[in-house]
């Protein structure tokens, strides 16, 4: 799956969905202009630009991740008043502290942000902020007001922090002019009924209130710590220092027993070793895993893994497993490291006893129908790639190595259509179009006629899409 991709290609993927969201704004900019902002608008415009989110930045599929986010929002969604959106959510792979939400209910959090907090509490209360931002209806409201440029401002605002730093921020301000800059913001009085809304949301899901203080007073230490990467009026977040204090003013009143509750963080631990594991600076990972604990020991060698030092990687793995045989997560990476390093039958066992603990690991699965496929066993991997598909049907990645391993086989027209479905999610429009063509071209009759009947349809709602922009 997608993991890591370099500055470079990132700097070029931001500049392309800055792009995208530019013409996403204009082409929304017409339909907003003779009335006010339907709950439609909001669907169809968050549907739109999650779209885009997830066909040109990369999103961290991991499910140890997204599973646990989505849990989290889901505990918070269960705690407000019934709403006319599906709240979904998404992990974007980069390194800012920030979160933000879109009209019809799509929340996204950067690895950053998880990362660099100390709470799952704390991780709670940024997204019940960003979750009040949706339920009032802010970004609809400012559209509203402001008409065509707001449009523009908000969606390419989104997109120049999601690039991060001034360089994201004046690629964005530049397609508009930086005489709209200060557009950009949520207004003082948008982003107090935030907290306050917020803070309510974040109690009644049984945290406890400080928390949402804690987590801003974090935002605002690494601010100072590292300067500000990001323009003031790209922050989604402005005047932290006030509304901390109006935040434990309000938490002052509360009774104690709400006050001191007390979180069980262990899952955002996990995560949280999991991603410095996989993504965090070296040094600081390593600095951060000197524990002897099995998850510690995972992530030093999952460090050691992305150091190319073998020998290092192997001797922590096998510590791990060693601490923590039955936990899943411990040994789908360690059995991962060994698939990747090519020692099949170290690997083999040790997905295969993950893949039986967690049902739902569909990474494990995925490297356990890769290491099928490369061993000869393509029918095996079938089963195996389908049950993945089923989890991330959207997953670009999966899709074509799906594809390749029914090339393999001889199944030229489905191998044709899964190309397709990688092309399609990844937003290749050009070659969407051929491997659509060649699919059509290679279907065997009535064999792969549903799948070739499906992937028309998925083809068809994206190619109306691609021509809205």
């Amino acid at each position: 799956m997608r993991t890591v991709i370099t500055c470079c290609a990132q700097g070029l993927r931001m500049a392309l969905l800055v792009l995208l969201v530019w013409q996403l704004a204009v082409g929304q900019a017409h339909a907003f202009f003779f009335g006010g902002v339907s709950l439609k608008d909001e669907k169809k415009m968050g549907r739109k630009f999650d779209t885009m989110i997830r066909s040109n930045l990369p999103l961290v599929q991991d499910p140890e991740v997204s599973h646990y986010v989505e849990g989290l929002v889901r505990r918070l969604v269960k705690a407000i008043p019934p709403q006319p959106f599906t709240f979904r959510s998404g992990v974007i792979l980069h390194p800012q502290l920030n979160a933000f939400a879109v009209p019809g209910g799509y929340v996204y959090v950067f690895t950053g942000l998880i990362m660099n907090l100390n709470s799952e509490g704390e991780l709670a209360g940024v997204l019940a902020h960003e979750l009040a931002h949706v339920t009032q209806r802010h970004v609809a409201t400012r559209l509203e007001r402001a008409q065509v440029v707001s449009i523009a401002s908000l969606l390419l605002a989104v997109a120049g922090i999601a690039a991060g730093g001034s360089g994201g921020g004046a690629l964005a301000v530049g397609a508009l002019g930086a005489g709209q800059s200060a557009m950009l913001n949520y207004s003082r009085l948008d982003e107090n009924e935030a907290d306050h809304i917020g803070l309510q949301y974040l109690t009644a899901a049984g945290y406890a209130p400080a928390s949402m203080a804690g987590g801003f007073k974090v935002l605002r230490q690494k601010s100072w710590m590292s300067g500000a990467s990001v323009p003031a009026y790209l922050s989604t977040h402005p005047d932290i220092g006030d509304r901390i204090n109006g935040i434990m003013a309000r938490v002052t009143g509360m009774k104690e027993s709400i006050r001191n509750r007390r979180t069980d963080n262990s899952r955002f631990l996990r995560v949280q070793t999991l991603l410095w594991g996989r993504y965090g600076d070296e040094q600081a990972a390593l600095q951060r895993f000197r524990g002897k604990d099995a998850l510690s020991l995972m992530g030093r060698g999952m460090v050691h893994a992305r150091r190319n030092d073998v020998v290092q990687a192997a001797r922590h793995f096998d510590a791990a497993v060693a601490a923590a045989p039955a936990d899943p997560l411990v040994l789908r990476e360690a059995g991962a490291f060994h698939y990747r390093k090519g020692d099949m039958s170290k690997a083999e066992p040790l997905l295969t006893r993950a893949m039986q603990l967690d049902p739902r690991d569909y990474m494990a699965s995925f490297f356990y129908a890769r290491l099928l496929d490369e061993t000869g066993r393509a029918a095996q991997a079938d089963r195996y790639y389908k049950d993945v598909l089923r989890q991330v049907p959207e997953e670009a990645d999966v899709h074509e190595a799906y594809a390749r391993s029914l090339g393999r086989s001889g199944r030229t027209g489905a191998a044709y259509v899964h190309m397709a479905y990688s092309a399609i999610y990844a937003n290749r429009r050009k070659q969407a179009k051929r491997y659509v063509e060649e699919a059509r071209a290679k279907a065997r009759g009535a064999a792969d006629a549903p799948l070739l009947k499906r992937l028309e349809a998925v083809y068809k709602e994206r190619k109306e899409m691609w021509e809205d922009d």
